[in-house]
């Protein structure tokens, strides 16, 4: 079972589609979003009105100065796993949080709670994200708890996934959808709407890889590209201070359909995360070097 569980990938898909939500640059949805608020395919390619165009550099430098917030987060990667996310991020320096991802239903659900229960904890620090496993798996990990991932060692998943992971990881703050919508040339401002009691201005846009443009394009490109993402809608609510409150993504991916929605609040909480006890802590490398025993 643990040479399945680490040959395939499951444990980091898991964590890291829950960062996708939060972070942007997944294929993904919202249920949630007002019918029509997704940008025409091509309807509008490469003209970006200026006054949209401000407003989204205004965002961006907003969410920079801003340096963390708590987020909430729902994701549906296609039949395989739908799971919620919440926690809090901060990404003034280094990336740090911590997260709490509950499994809400796929194929790969009965799984993941067999090995973390209903839900598990991540934690994001500066040279590795940590995930802690359930007892049950633990036991055949010699009683450790948590699993340490390498930004860099990421690179041995199969499948060409580890450099998508790696980026999806480095990139958790809500900046990565508003740079998107500036790089698609294809963007829109749609109006005023309220989410959850706050007044917000609503964009949106068509994202496709080939039509990026910009200072970012070539890595945005990229990270897009390994993803397997052909084109994807992405729309963002903004508060009058410029921050987002809802991000939400809808698109395709090889595997299927995907979809995500998040929530942001509380700009500029303390955020930190401890580092699990090295004692109780495996590191996904040796794991890898070792699954065939």
């Amino acid at each position: 079972m643990r040479d399945r569980i680490f040959r395939r990938g499951i444990l980091p898909i898991a964590v890291v589609a829950a960062l996708s939500a939060v972070a942007g640059c997944s294929a993904s949805g919202d249920t949630d979003s007002p019918k029509g608020s997704a940008a025409p395919s091509g309807s509008r390619a490469g003209r970006v009105d200026p006054r949209s165009a401000a407003a989204l550099r205004a965002v961006e430098q907003a969410t920079v100065r801003a340096g963390s917030a708590r987020i909430e987060s729902s994701t549906a990667m296609g039949g395989m796993l739908s799971l919620k996310t919440d926690g809090a991020l901060g990404w003034s320096g280094d990336q740090v949080g911590t997260l709490r991802i509950t499994y809400t239903g796929g194929q790969l659900a009965a799984t993941m709670r067999a090995l973390s229960g209903a839900s598990m904890e991540a934690r994001l620090l500066p040279d590795a994200y940590y995930a802690k496993v359930g007892d049950t798996f633990a036991r055949r990990l010699n009683g450790r708890h948590w699993i340490r991932y390498g930004y860099g060692d990421l690179a041995t998943l199969p499948g060409g996934s580890g450099a998508y992971l790696t980026d999806q990881l480095r990139t958790t703050a809500p900046l990565q959808p508003v740079r998107l919508l500036r790089a698609c040339g294809d963007v829109r401002r749609v109006g005023e709407e309220t989410v959850r009691g706050r007044r917000t201005t609503h964009y949106s846009g068509t994202v496709t890889p080939a039509a990026l443009t910009g200072e970012d394009a070539a890595g945005l490109r990229k990270q897009l590209e390994q993803a397997g993402v052909a084109t994807e809608t992405v729309d963002i609510w903004v508060d009058d201070r410029g921050l987002l409150v809802k991000k939400a993504e809808q698109g395709e991916l090889v595997g299927g359909r995907m979809s995500a929605t998040a929530y942001y609040r509380d700009y500029g909480v303390q955020v930190s995360a401890a580092r699990p006890p090295a004692a109780d802590t495996a590191d996904f490398k040796e794991l890898m070097s070792t699954r065939g025993s």
